[in-house]
């Protein structure tokens, strides 16, 4: 039994994944992801007692995904924090170049709700873990200021998650990249 649960909380959770990134989280209503998902109203709210239950879900699941795509990429760059800091920068190339790309998943659903909700608060929880992330490559790669150097280069990340979305102009993770890679190297060799 606990294996069909476990199922069919996965297929809510797909099928929430695909439309809430596609249409917006607000767009899509509750009834919808059941008739999509497949599952019987009851079993949904045995799951996910609320709508933002499940769309905390959701971004749960796009933290672990776009996290795992930023650190592999800045570990694909080689063993060197000031690499890894520039290299993370490919996993911008890779997500701006899919299709049905609608920019980050966080941003959007930062825009869609309110500062003091749950749903805002777990997009800062991201933003504020990718930075401590970026902030501890940059004390490692000897930046005196790691924080500036963190907050200037994840706002560069976003500003490049934001590009590919409004003008998908296939230059702009290639330009962010470009910027990272003079920023780290100044804020690195500076001393």
């Amino acid at each position: 039994m606990a294996r069909t649960a476990s199922a069919a909380r996965q297929r809510i959770l797909d099928t929430a994944f695909a439309l809430f990134y596609a249409h917006g989280i607000r767009a899509v209503g509750v009834d919808r992801i059941i008739s999509e998902s497949g599952v019987a109203k009851q079993t949904f709210y045995n799951h996910f007692p609320a709508k933002d239950d499940l769309v905390l879900a959701y971004l749960d699941v796009v933290d672990t995904t776009w996290s795992g795509q930023l650190h592999a990429a800045a570990e694909a760059a080689g063993p060197a924090p000031a690499d890894q800091l520039v290299g993370l920068f490919d996993a911008l190339d890779s997500a701006c170049r899919r299709d049905g790309y609608r920019g980050c998943a966080f941003i959007n659903a930062a825009a869609e709700n309110e500062p003091g909700t749950a749903i805002h608060a777990r997009t800062l929880s991201h933003k504020d873990s990718v930075r401590g992330w970026v902030r501890g490559l940059a004390a490692d790669a000897g930046a005196p200021d790691p924080d500036g150097l963190a907050r200037t280069l994840t706002l560069l990340l976003d500003g490049g998650l934001a590009s590919g979305s409004l003008d998908a102009l296939p230059d702009a993770p290639r330009a962010a990249k470009a910027a990272a890679e003079a920023l780290v190297a100044g804020a690195t060799t500076a001393r």
